[in-house]
């Protein structure tokens, strides 16, 4: 793969007005348009995929619940976790789903290991594992051969709101995050270490760097 992304670095911001940036930028994007990839955090808010099957069991703290379009089950965001928005022309990349999955989740692999982290793929559930504790989830939306949406990797955060679902379907699955394992990182440095995963993976025409967008 010989060709080029934008990586910006975003800060916080809010979900839903994220959402519909990302679909705007799908939907105006021609073939020439260079792909995109957004890291940001979030405040506290549930996502609802279009697989989703179940609901909040309980909200103390009233947090709010949003019905997204990517693909995948119930879960949550909020500050502290690294969510990255992969805005990619996966038919020019010559990727199918299958693949991009794969090489997202080969790049939080690599990226943990360089923490010196064992991390794994869980057959049937997307994302990547700790100890069998999910440390990082996929949910991605394909549209007229363009992807977006992304990930979400637990960093430095309140984990107490995923014991109020079933994280992505799974009844009782435990979600761990960086600093439960040893790792103290911001969550900025997270995002150009990743960053760096990605490229290995991607293997853009120049490697990318970050741009503050703030």
């Amino acid at each position: 793969m010989t060709t080029r992304v934008d990586a910006l670095w975003k800060g916080q911001q809010v979900y839903a007005a994220t959402a519909d940036a990302m679909l705007a930028f799908t939907d105006d994007r021609n073939s020439q348009t260079t792909d995109e990839i957004w890291f940001l955090e979030h405040p506290p808010i549930y996502t609802r995929g279009t697989s989703c099957r179940t609901e909040v069991v309980n909200n103390p703290d009233s947090i709010p619940v949003f019905q997204s379009n990517r693909g995948g089950q119930l879960t949550y965001h909020g500050p502290g976790q690294l969510v990255v928005y992969m805005l990619l022309d996966i038919k020019r990349l010559g990727l199918g789903p299958k693949r991009l999955v794969e090489m997202i989740e080969q790049s939080i692999i690599d990226l943990l290991s360089g923490y010196e982290l064992k991390a794994q793929r869980r057959a049937g559930a997307p994302g990547v594992y700790l100890n069998q504790k999910k440390i990082a989830a996929l949910g991605l939306r394909i549209r007229n051969g363009k992807c977006f949406h992304g990930l979400s990797l637990n960093v430095d955060m309140d984990l107490a709101p995923f014991r109020q679902i079933d994280p992505c379907g799974i009844p009782q699955l435990e979600v761990t995050q960086l600093t439960d394992n040893a790792v103290e990182k911001t969550v900025r440095s997270v995002a150009v270490d990743l960053l760096g995963a990605l490229h290995c993976q991607f293997k853009w025409g120049t490697p990318p760097i970050l741009v503050d967008m703030l």
